[in-house]
């Protein structure tokens, strides 16, 4: 019987070793044809179910034009009750790029990440019946987008910004929700330049004037210096945004329509 593309691959892997590769007859083909994809399933879908699934839509350019900052959008939207995406590059030194709780908003983000080399991009969405969807794209890349210094690493200026906070919200009436696209400055230094320890930016929160958390978005390494994300939040009104940094720098901002 041919199962639906939605279930096609379906499997659980169970008892693995963090981190440690799963041999190819335990897996089902990946669509992107990855040497990575048995690491990458053992590290991060560890006793999960995982489902490659056409709705989780990852959207990047073909080749990598810079690779301090590439573009990309994950959408689930018409995939029902995700509570948390993840986004890995499965070729770069650090793989995971972020992670999304979209608790009050939509299923979608857009951001900017650094890549080191041409590698899979995978964004997975877990439902509330514990079941991680999967799609992804491949990106061509010449590279060394991990292991550059950030322009800011090298300019006095960003240590008067750091952490400055802008950004604007959209209303959408018919959808009922409204669009926040946000900037935060800072060096996003990977840690894989000579000399530049990593110093990045690890946690975003999004809430509403009451203070109910709408989002979070758990950043790591490879998102790019002076971080852009694009989310799209149910209901209207302005919004305060907080976060911080690995060194306990903290952040927060309020965005009006």
């Amino acid at each position: 019987m041919r199962l639906p593309a939605a279930m096609r691959g379906l499997l659980t892997i169970v008892a693995l070793a963090v981190g440690s590769p799963v041999a190819a007859a335990e897996l089902p083909a990946d669509p992107l044809n990855s040497p990575a994809w048995g690491t990458i399933a053992g590290r991060y879908f560890r006793g999960q179910t995982v489902v490659f699934d056409d709705r989780v839509q990852v959207l990047a350019p073909a080749s990598a034009e810079d690779p301090l900052d590439v573009p990309v959008q994950i959408s689930a939207d018409g995939l029902p009750d995700v509570v948390e995406m993840l986004v890995v590059a499965d070729l770069n030194p650090i793989q995971k790029i972020l992670s999304y709780e979209p608790l009050r908003a939509t299923a979608s983000l857009a951001f900017r990440f650094k890549v080191e080399q041409s590698t899979p991009i995978r964004a997975a969405a877990r439902t509330k019946d514990g079941v991680w969807h999967l799609g992804g794209v491949w990106l061509s890349a010449a590279g060394g987008g991990c292991t550059t210094p950030s322009y800011g690493s090298a300019d006095p200026i960003w240590q008067t910004r750091l952490n400055e906070v802008s950004g604007r919200l959209w209303p959408d009436d018919k959808a009922g929700t409204q669009r926040l696209r946000l900037r935060v400055i800072h060096p996003m230094d990977t840690g894989l330049a000579n000399g530049i320890p990593a110093f990045y930016i690890d946690r975003i929160v999004v809430s509403d004037a009451k203070g109910v958390v709408l989002a979070r978005v758990n950043t790591y390494e490879p998102v790019s210096e002076n971080p852009v994300l694009s989310l799209d939040l149910k209901g209207s009104g302005p919004v305060q945004v907080s976060g911080g940094d690995i060194q306990g720098n903290k952040f927060s901002a309020e965005i009006k329509p």
